[in-house]
């Protein structure tokens, strides 16, 4: 059929079974605008580009589809770096369609013209400049097969102007075939036999859960191995849900702000077995010291993964939806046995995840953040999506909050994005409108996309917001008063202080405010009762730090305890 261009998009868009858009209008994308006006496309237009780009994150990371995020040339598409960034660091698949000048200008430093091809090159799985409309239909179906195969990651598709309102015979391509890309399912089955050669001599094993679990829903496969062992488990920040933090083998998060059980059974470990995870440096602490004591299984899809920062003794190359049940069904057979074999080392571990819990001071005249967090998991039962931005309350929910269920938690945690949770948050409820969503932010990152507020009114999003104010950048506050002397340079957040409640009602949004132990549960309880968004504005003291702690390039078992070991 002979279409434009923008008409061309919005029928990819359809074909890839796209059901909403983020984004913001600009010149270069008038036409596509256009086309989605007549074409009634759902949109979300968000305030800023940079929350678009992130709603899309949210709303991949939480549904499990890709997001599509549309910006127009220069600034609108420099505006998107930050989510592309982002994404990239979490393999998020994402797609960002941004406009560019027209072809006869491209190159002259026009008007709004800017190379975002070349400035996201190193921060995407692929992009492309389509000057011909001809190459649209290609082009958008190889973005969304990249994006979602294999490890998923953002693509970039940048168009030139004159390609929207061009017309020519549109054809959607039915398969996709590319030279350089072939992901891998499926892997070597011998590998395997070797995984479970040395599954059957360890006598202190440790599973390793991460991200990849999360990303390739194979919550139920790991659950699956998990019992088949009765080994101990801890998780990355990136893991956390797909395997309750109830389970009896589960050991928490592991790491600079894990707890002492899980960072302990690392170091003394003799195999680990790490499920889709990348060993970064938060969790490993001095490299050369991580797990020493252990062989390192490393499962992963992306063979550039591998020994990237620690060093296997076996790669498994493969999805981890072939791997896990392909190594379960070996465990079977020895299924007793195995857990047998390991069962003191279970106890052992167990116990210390019993005697030297997260903990926190209680009983004061405070409304400590952590007690906000155990509230909030305890009036959700665990049933909702929990958004974080970045920081310290970043780490009190992974801390704190009790996730039962995977794509529970979406949270920046490869490049640590403030500015992140608000919009991930409205594309997350977007995604799952019947589903609970509540965010978990700081009073310095709530501030880098607070206009977003008008967009969660305008769409009657009803995200529950709990900004955690200390007045302060809690977390870059904390490393101030322990490696820099207690000099708090430009982190204290007094002079300029916000009326968060206010800022909330100008906007469109209920707000709230908890001062007093005694308030928090009634006011929390309020805020998920109310049908629309809610901002609550929790005050919290400023002087308080996130414990445990593993100093950046110390070893994991040399954790600072806060003299609250339990």
């Amino acid at each position: 059929m002979i279409i434009t261009g923008a008409e061309a998009i919005i029928e990819s868009l359809k074909n890839e079974k796209v059901d909403v858009v983020f984004g913001y209008p600009g010149g270069a994308v008038l036409t596509l605008y256009d086309a989605l006006y007549q074409a009634d496309f759902r949109h979300i237009l968000t305030k800023h580009e940079q929350g678009a780009v992130h709603a899309a994150d949210g709303y991949a990371r939480a549904t499990g589809k890709v997001g599509v995020v549309i910006a127009t040339s220069g600034p609108g598409a420099t505006n998107l770096v930050t989510g592309i960034a982002t994404a990239y660091m979490d393999s998020i698949p994402l797609v960002a369609i941004t406009g560019q000048v027209a072809v006869p200008l491209i190159g002259r430093d026009s008007f709004q013209e800017a190379d975002i091809r070349g400035i996201t090159t190193p921060i995407t799985k692929h992009n492309y400049l389509v000057k011909k409309a001809e190459d649209l239909p290609a082009a958008l179906k190889e973005a969304f097969y990249i994006a979602r195969t294999g490890r998923p990651g953002p693509v970039v598709v940048d168009i030139a102007k004159d390609v929207f309102a061009a017309s020519f015979d549109y054809q959607y391509p039915q398969e996709v075939k590319l030279r350089g890309y072939r992901p891998v399912y499926a892997g070597d089955t011998e590998v395997i036999e070797r995984v479970f050669a040395e599954m059957k001599s360890a006598q202190k094993p440790l599973i390793f859960v991460g991200g990849g679990v999360n990303l390739s829903d194979s919550a139920e496969e790991l659950k699956d191995l998990i019992e088949q062992t009765g080994f101990p488990v801890i998780s990355s920040l990136m893991g956390l849900g797909c395997l309750s933090y109830d389970h009896p083998q589960f050991l928490g998060m592991v790491g600079m702000h894990g707890t002492y059980a899980a960072n302990m059974a690392t170091t003394e470990c003799d195999l680990l077995l790490g499920i889709g995870v990348r060993f970064d440096d938060r969790v490993t602490g001095l490299l050369s010291e991580f797990a020493a004591k252990a062989k390192i299984v490393h499962f992963d899809i992306d063979p550039a993964e591998i020994n990237k920062n620690v060093l296997a003794h076996i790669r498994v190359i493969g999805d981890i939806k072939w791997s896990m049940p392909a190594l379960t069904q070996q465990v079977k057979a020895v299924s007793g046995e195995l857990k047998e074999q390991v069962r003191s080392w279970l106890e052992k571990v167990q116990n210390w995840y019993r005697e030297k819990p997260l903990t926190y001071v209680r009983g004061t005249d405070l409304v400590m953040p952590q007690a906000v967090v155990e509230k909030v998991s305890q009036l959700t039962q665990g049933d909702a999506v929990i958004v974080t931005d970045v920081g310290q309350h970043q780490m009190w929910v992974a801390q704190f909050y009790g996730f039962k269920n995977p794509r529970s938690l979406l949270t920046s945690g490869g490049l640590g994005t403030m500015g992140y949770g608000l919009p991930a948050a409205l594309g997350a409820q977007c995604g799952l409108p019947d589903k609970p969503v509540i965010l978990f932010v700081g009073d310095g990152g709530v501030m880098m996309n607070c206009q977003e507020f008008a967009t969660a009114a305008e769409y009657h999003f009803p995200v529950k917001v709990l900004i955690l104010n200390n007045q302060c950048l809690g977390m870059v506050a904390q490393w101030q008063r322990m490696f820099y002397g207690g000099r708090y340079s430009q982190t204290n957040l007094k002079g300029s202080p916000t009326d968060f409640v206010k800022l909330a009602e100008a906007m469109g949004v209920a707000g709230l405010r908890v001062t007093k132990p005694e308030e928090l549960g009634k006011i929390i309880e309020q805020a998920l009762a109310i049908p629309g968004p809610v901002v609550v504005d929790i005050q919290i003291p400023e002087v308080l730090d996130v414990f445990p702690m593993v100093p950046a390039g110390a070893c994991l078992d040399q954790m600072m305890l806060g003299g609250l070991e339990g």
